[in-house]
């Protein structure tokens, strides 16, 4: 059954793929390792788990502001996420998104983290600000 949640688009494009979810904020200063696309935090449910080409889903960003600085790097590195999918947008997050420049929504009407599942096939539409789920799509 394919599911559908919509919020607002905060960097505009389109990707699909494989979602990873995590229930914790994830740190960028200290918390990944921009050249594996690695989450490093050793508390981190995700520690040693890449995202790179995955859909990040996660409730946001926590830590300083070097965060954006952080996924910006990967970005510069090919390390990056396929796309971004938090619920709490801050400037943080945002800027976060802007600099590493993948599709991106936040502020939904229904929370991801709680709907989407690790391995679920996501499609993210950030123009139009909507996430499509297909769990019988398992990646």
């Amino acid at each position: 059954m394919t599911i559908t949640i919509e919020g607002r688009g905060i960097v505009p494009g389109y990707a699909e793929g494989e979602a990873l979810v995590s229930r914790e904020t994830i740190s960028g200063w200290g918390g990944i390792d921009p050249a594996t696309g690695t989450v490093i935090e050793r508390r981190h449910e995700l520690f040693g788990v890449c995202f790179t080409g995955k859909v990040l889903v996660f409730p946001g960003a926590k830590g300083s502001s070097g965060w954006s600085g952080f996924f910006q790097s990967t970005r510069l590195l090919g390390t990056a996420p396929l796309a971004m999918v938090f619920t709490t947008l801050s400037t943080k997050s945002a800027l976060g998104a802007v600099v590493t420049r993948v599709p991106t929504v936040s502020e939904f009407d229904g929370d991801p983290v709680e709907i989407i599942r690790t391995g679920d096939w996501v499609t993210v539409d950030a123009d139009r600000g909507i996430v499509t789920v297909h769990p019988d799509r398992r990646g």
